[in-house]
């Protein structure tokens, strides 16, 4: 990764991807555009990208569709935009696995302070390569969170994609085992100063995170719930 970091704008609208393409280089990133789905998967064959900047409402395939297969196959943080600013559309993209969500019209400037603030919590600014021995590897149950590569696998190895927010989720929980969590906590250890006090990200990415790491999501016991209080992570963890 360069100083600069580089995003991927995919909207159908030629004139809101020109001029976001041309905001963000003027603001110190790396910027280029998709029309489409299909266009998306030739720029990401042919270069790497820190974040994606989707529109929702798409001709053929559609906003949702492209976030289900880049958060299945990539750890790419999704900024989704969308004309819809009902929170059922909002709710229906964090699902699919989107890090923020934009209703339009916006301010540029808010798109740009969302950027900023995805990449700081996915750790994806511009910074010298990960020391893998700078932070522990932890494990828990038939799991195994590695803290640099930002990866978690499971006991035959397996990589099991996580989104950003599914990351830094499981990592707060997996560094405060045996403690009961609240959904303020939590929203705190995750997004920091920019989570809001509405914010329902939290729920969907533990539903999500669950669907994942718990042998019955319907009866977790991994993350279990704690009637009025929050959830705690059961698990012993051992660093190595």
């Amino acid at each position: 990764m360069t100083s600069r970091p580089h995003i991927l704008i995919v909207d159908d609208d030629s004139e809101i991807r020109d001029l976001l393409a041309r905001f963000l280089r003027k603001h110190g990133f790396r910027a280029e555009t998709a029309r489409d789905g299909k266009s998306m998967d030739s720029a990401l064959q042919d270069g790497r990208f820190d974040l994606v900047v989707l529109d929702l409402m798409m001709p053929g395939e559609d906003g949702l569709s492209i976030c289900r297969r880049l958060t299945a196959t990539t750890d790419l943080p999704v900024i989704m935009l969308t004309a819809l600013g009902e929170d059922t559309d909002r709710i229906v993209g964090l699902e699919v696995g989107a890090d923020d969500y934009l209703p339009k019209p916006f301010n540029p400037r808010e798109l740009l302070a969302r950027i900023k603030a995805v990449l700081r919590r996915t750790d994806r600014v511009a910074a010298p390569p990960a020391d893998e021995d700078g932070e522990p590897k932890l494990s828990f149950e038939h799991w195994r969170l590695d803290l640099a590569r930002r990866e978690l696998r499971d006991v035959k190895g397996t990589l099991i994609p996580l989104t950003a927010g599914e990351f830094d989720l499981l990592r707060a929980f997996a560094e405060r085992p045996q403690r009961v969590l609240n959904r303020d906590q939590l929203l705190d250890l995750t997004r920091g100063r920019d989570a809001s006090a509405f914010d329902r990200s939290v729920d969907v990415q533990l539903s999500r995170l669950r669907r994942k790491i718990e042998p019955d999501p319907k009866d977790p016991t991994i993350i279990k719930t704690v009637r009025g209080g929050g959830y705690v992570f059961t698990p012993r963890v051992e660093k190595t």
